[in-house]
């Protein structure tokens, strides 16, 4: 996307909604040569904070999965991120093929001395209806890491980036204090958002009632719809309370903070069983504080377990 395209998105919202003097306007970049020759001019367009897709420090990796840059190519575009923008975030991917804890625990220290003060740390999910999901359907994607493996990254991952002062905010995001990512906590403490653009989703709350948007996938049918006094919307639904209440659980129990049990009570219109997280309790999954309710460190390995079994009623 062109800088001049998101100075007109930008001045747009503001014409349309009113800025926090504070607002962190961040932009997903690839670590090419080519894109960080733009960083100067996406920071005049009023980007502020940049959350740069390294995903890997290998270039057979970053061949594996499909990146078209080399790793010496995505440290230097981190680099003149950094020093262009206050706030940025370095992304990376493991669990990859064949990567050994001892590998990972490598390649992930090189990237805290080179990231600063934010990072999105990804375990490798194999989706359907992906190139990846198909290679592993056919038995083609060999390499991947046993659940045990997994899980002993994710705890190495956790142990190292708390060792360096980047708190696990997230289950999959790293911060010092200060600098967690503000518009994902908008989605994780289940607030109010636009989706705007082919494929965006938005949770927007009108006359009282929350609804779903979901917008045309295919950027040609987006982009025809709205240029046909349509919005390029595909589904816009009310949210019921009960489910309201599920998503708000989903998506709160993967920060540190946890949730509400009020809020949740609040959205859905009953409470949580009182023998469910008595016994999650019991087995060190959840822990509990007054009104709040998180997943403890095992538990986050857990996370689907554990909502599915707050979730029965």
């Amino acid at each position: 996307m062109a800088p001049r395209t998101i100075e007109t998105i930008i001045d747009t919202a503001s014409d349309l909604w009113s800025f926090e003097p504070d607002i962190e306007i961040t932009m997903e970049a690839n670590p090419t040569s080519v894109e960080a020759l733009t960083f100067s001019q996406f920071k005049s367009a009023g980007i502020n904070r940049v959350s740069v897709g390294v995903q890997a420090l290998d270039d057979t990796d970053l061949k594996s999965v499909g990146r078209l840059h080399s790793a010496d190519e995505a440290v230097r575009a981190f680099d003149v991120a950094s020093r262009l923008f206050d706030r940025t975030s370095f992304d990376l991917i493991y669990a990859r093929q064949n990567q050994s804890a001892r590998a990972w625990e490598d390649e992930l220290r090189r990237a805290i001395n080179i990231a600063e003060d934010h990072m999105s740390l990804y375990q490798l999910t194999i989706e359907q209806e992906t190139r990846f999901g198909e290679l592993h359907a056919r038995g083609k994607l060999r390499g991947l890491p046993s659940d045990d493996l997994s899980a002993d990254l994710y705890e190495l991952t956790t142990d190292i980036c708390a060792a360096h002062g980047l708190q696990s905010y997230e289950v999959s995001n790293y911060a010092r204090p200060g600098s967690e990512c503000r518009h994902n906590l908008v989605y994780w403490r289940y607030g109010e958002y636009c989706g705007i653009g082919p494929g965006a989703h938005g949770r927007v709350i009108i006359d009282g009632a929350r609804w779903a948007t979901q917008n045309l996938l295919m950027p040609e049918q987006w982009l025809l719809s709205t240029n046909t006094n349509d919005d390029g919307t595909e589904a816009k639904n009310v949210v019921t309370p009960v489910h309201q209440g599920e998503e708000y659980l989903i998506m709160g129990l993967r920060l540190r903070e946890g949730i509400s049990l009020s809020r949740f009570e609040a959205l859905s219109g009953f409470p949580l069983d009182e023998t469910a997280i008595t016994d999650l309790i019991s087995q060190k999954f959840i822990e509990r504080s007054g009104d709040a309710l998180r997943a403890t460190k095992s538990g986050r390995l857990v996370l689907n377990a554990i909502t599915g079994a707050l979730l029965v009623t």
